[in-house]
């Protein structure tokens, strides 16, 4: 764990590791379970399950992710169905966000050599995403990408490097298709 917190390798069989992810996933699988026209009890799991969230959060069930409280999402948050956010790093959304279904982001990833993959290592690095984004559906998001304000993500799109602020995306890996006004 302390190896997870400083931002160094770790393995991610750790008992208090996979705790946390077991505490994730007993809380996502009450909010999936709720009845979707129960937007206030929807809202209190998902105060529970996040970090921290403002006022307006809309989510579609079902909804995955790895730790929970390592989300933190701004005001006006909505995300379609089969979002998973592996979070075991930060991830930090910002206002007036929306997420297509069946996306995917990560803080996440594995080391290229064998002799990592086999001890189960686990290396992350957070994502932060600006206010009036658009995530299109079945995109993903990779760890330690940062994506900037008023960005719109093109559907299917693999968005493996930052993003500036007042423009679209789109394609794997995904590159400037285009300006928008600020």
């Amino acid at each position: 764990m302390e190896k997870l917190l400083a931002g160094e390798p770790f393995c991610f069989l750790d008992p208090e590791v996979a705790s946390r992810k077991e505490n994730a996933t007993r809380l996502c699988n009450k909010f999936n379970e709720i009845d979707p026209s129960n937007l206030e009890e929807q809202k209190r799991a998902i105060k529970e399950l996040f970090g921290s969230c403002k006022n307006h959060v809309y989510m579609q069930a079902p909804f995955r992710c790895d730790v929970g409280k390592n989300i933190h999402v701004g005001e006006d948050f909505l995300s379609n169905y089969n979002v998973t956010i592996l979070d075991v790093g930060e991830v930090v959304i910002g206002d007036y966000c929306m997420i297509g279904p069946n996306s995917t982001i990560s803080t996440v990833n594995h080391p290229m050599t064998v002799k990592g993959r086999r001890e189960k290592l686990s290396i992350i690095k957070p994502v932060k995403i600006g206010n009036d984004v658009w995530i299109g559906a079945n995109c993903v998001i990779l760890p330690g990408v940062t994506i900037g304000n008023n960005v719109v993500i093109a559907a299917g799109a693999v968005v493996t490097k930052d993003i500036p602020d007042n423009c679209v995306v789109g394609g794997i890996p995904a590159k400037l298709i285009k300006e928008l006004e600020p």
